[in-house]
């Protein structure tokens, strides 16, 4: 913000915008303002890139940036990508407003859906750890996990232990096939049960 006959003027508020109007005579964007919004529109077109099919396909684009899209994602070419990222932002400008904030709305689910697998990658390492390291993990886990095998992550974990307990000293931590199996069963029941609550 900034200070005009001793009154802070916040930016980006009414008053900032009335300022601005006053000083330039007219509403009319700067040159700057322009750049500023060609820029992220530029960023949304190259974000759009990263968006998964199933939130893409449902997304009112038109024909031309539809295709120039999937043109994109399929070159490999690091100069051609960048040309096609920049051919992509300027067929960006011509997206109307219910457009545009589609595409926001679909690029904010994906961020969202991507946190949410973060957030049970993480619980199921703790899970992983937990099962390994302590007696009381397994039984932990069965009192919250009833439907598990029991007995096959039973086995798991003695043989995670077992594979541990023979490293030698100052041997690099290789984790064995049970260590990685025993995360894709845990990660799989927390999907299965969509629980990504942080492990106590």
């Amino acid at each position: 913000g900034y200070y005009v006959d001793g009154e802070f003027v916040a930016a980006g508020s009414e008053a900032d915008e009335q300022f601005r109007i006053d000083i330039k005579g007219t509403d009319e964007p700067t040159r700057t303002e322009l750049k500023n919004a060609s820029e992220a529109l530029q960023k949304l077109g190259e974000e759009l890139l990263t968006l998964r099919a199933d939130l893409f396909d449902g997304l009112p684009l038109p024909e031309k940036l539809h295709d120039a899209n999937l043109e994109g994602k399929r070159i490999t070419n690091f100069e051609a990508r960048r040309r096609q990222k920049q051919f992509i932002g300027k067929l960006m400008h011509r997206l109307d407003k219910e457009a545009l904030e589609a595409v926001e709305a679909a690029l904010r689910i994906q961020h969202s859906q991507s946190a949410e697998d973060t957030l049970v990658l993480h619980r199921a390492e703790k899970w992983r750890d937990s099962l390994i390291a302590r007696d009381e993990g397994l039984a932990d886990w069965i009192r919250e996990h009833p439907s598990t095998d029991s007995q096959q992550l039973r086995s798991l974990v003695r043989q995670a232990r077992k594979d541990a307990r023979e490293l030698k000293p100052g041997e690099p931590d290789r984790h064995g096939r049970a260590y990685r199996q025993i995360f894709t069963l845990v990660r799989e029941q927390l999907n299965s049960s969509g629980d990504s609550k942080a492990l106590n």
